[in-house]
């Protein structure tokens, strides 16, 4: 079993910073809509030095809040949390949560914290003050400080969404029945699937892991290995198990079983990624390929949501709008074929010598 990776980096969170009057809330609220037409799924944590009051002192709710427990309210189309800092962490801990199910967290205020910044001019300030750390840029006082902003954040966004570290995973597992033998560890000339598979992965992620039980090569002992989780089975166990041990990290997960898979066709995949898009699902003309596809840390929250429903089909986040089907070019298909009968380990083999 391998160690708990370590969270990725906390990304993309960008405060937006300024002196009192310089119209933090009145420039997201004319920016977020834009956002939201954009396709991105926006959260804004508002920081308060004078504290959160959010409910009336008698009220149900502020009454169980009072009794120490931590309270959700759900209305029609709204959901409120109300809970306490979990430590000196706190921040860290609400903005990796807002992250799980959003695209870009933006801060309002917090021009002392360790995060990238813009800096909101007002009408007698026209710059940031000396010291300010990570400054991105400045949004100047007056008209057009939507289009700006947005300026910024078009320039600043992808790159960040790119940057969150992007490991491998190869899902092995079962006798594989029809051939009589585990499928990661046929060959294909003098190289198993799995060394094959785990070599292409090799050329564009940060990390391998193996997901799934069984013996491996010996060039392969050497990479991380994962169980599934308990109750589950069949590649969502092994998908949401590499999920689950690095949250803050995207993934391209491939099947054990492709052995004309090349780091071309990688490289593509990683090519898929942009922000807003959650899940990268290859289509080859033969419907849907969830098993050498791109997933980013928020696709974890649609897989769990299959998982407690009973479903075990990764393919199903497809209909979901933060999920994108998309079409290989011609000459990297080959790399999702698969093996599942004797009769394709043959015609693998025909390929070979021609």
């Amino acid at each position: 079993m391998a160690e708990r990776a370590t969270p990725g980096t906390l990304s993309p969170v960008l405060a937006v910073c300024g002196w009192s009057g310089a119209g933090k809330t009145t420039l997201l609220e004319a920016v977020i809509p834009e956002l939201r037409r954009r396709g991105l799924a926006v959260a804004v944590l508002k920081h308060d030095a004078h504290g959160v009051d959010v409910d009336r002192a008698g009220k149900d709710s502020d009454r169980l809040f009072r009794a120490g427990a931590e309270v959700a309210l759900h209305g029609p189309g709204e959901v409120l949390r109300r809970a306490r800092p979990g430590g000196v962490d706190d921040l860290w801990g609400a903005l990796a949560a807002l992250l799980d199910h959003n695209d870009l967290v933006l801060v309002e205020g917090h021009k002392d914290t360790p995060l990238p910044k813009l800096w909101l001019a007002s009408e007698r300030d026209p710059g940031p003050p000396p010291g300010l750390t990570e400054c991105l840029g400045v949004v100047p006082w007056g008209e057009g400080r939507p289009a700006r902003m947005l300026e910024l954040l078009e320039r600043w966004l992808p790159p960040v969404w790119r940057a969150i570290p992007l490991l491998g995973g190869v899902l092995v597992g079962g006798g594989s029945s029809r051939i009589g033998k585990p499928k990661h560890m046929l060959r294909h000339g003098e190289t198993t699937f799995l060394e094959t598979v785990s070599t292409a992965l090799q050329s564009s992620v940060q990390q391998v892991v193996v997901l799934g039980s069984g013996a491996v090569p010996r060039s392969c002992e050497h990479l991380a290995r994962l169980a599934d989780p308990p109750r589950l089975d069949g590649p969502l166990a092994g998908i949401l198990a590499a999920l689950r041990w690095a949250p803050g990290c995207a993934w391209i997960f491939a099947a054990c079983d492709l052995p004309r898979l090349t780091p071309a066709a990688i490289t593509w995949l990683v090519e898929q990624r942009t922000p807003g898009r959650w899940a990268a699902l290859p289509d080859c003309g033969r419907g849907v390929e969830p098993l050498l596809a791109l997933y980013e840390p928020q696709a974890r929250g649609l897989l769990e949501a299959l998982a407690a429903s009973g479903q075990r089909a990764p393919r199903l986040i497809a209909a979901h709008g933060k999920a994108a089907v998309v079409q290989p070019p011609d000459d990297l298909r080959q790399c999702w074929r698969n093996i599942n009968t004797p009769g394709d380990l043959a015609a693998l083999e025909d390929d070979a010598q021609r």
